[in-house]
């Protein structure tokens, strides 16, 4: 029991940390809005038409790929870095991570989630 007190501490400070920061960025703020403070600003030029545009979910998709290849490198590294001592375990556990990468490099491919336009 006494090793899951210091696990009831640590979620408590993860909870109430993130609560105090936000609270006391709250209250030491700057107050005072003027019009030019409340305008768009984008580029330090003043916006023509609706600042609000949509854009396509096809962006979202493109970008969802990327986060999940990128992220493949970050798990490739170490396990690169490792190699000699993992021997043919390490290889085959890599092979069957790529394999379902590839996989699902497959099926956004056929989806068309690569597709720019």
């Amino acid at each position: 029991m006494q090793h899951y007190v210091f696990i009831g501490l640590f979620l408590l400070v993860a909870v109430l940390f993130p609560i105090i920061a936000v609270g006391v960025a709250y209250f030491l703020r700057p107050k005072r809005p003027t019009p030019e403070k409340c305008s768009t600003y984008e580029c330090g030029l003043e916006t023509r038409g609706p600042t609000w545009v949509r854009f396509r979910a096809q962006y979202y998709l493109y970008a969802l790929v990327f986060v999940v290849f990128d992220v493949e490198v970050a798990f490739l590294y170490p396990w690169a870095v490792a190699y000699n001592r993992l021997e043919l375990f390490g290889l085959i556990e890599m092979l069957i991570f790529l394999g379902i990468l590839v996989v699902g490099l497959a099926y956004a491919w056929r989806k068309g989630a690569l597709e720019w336009m």
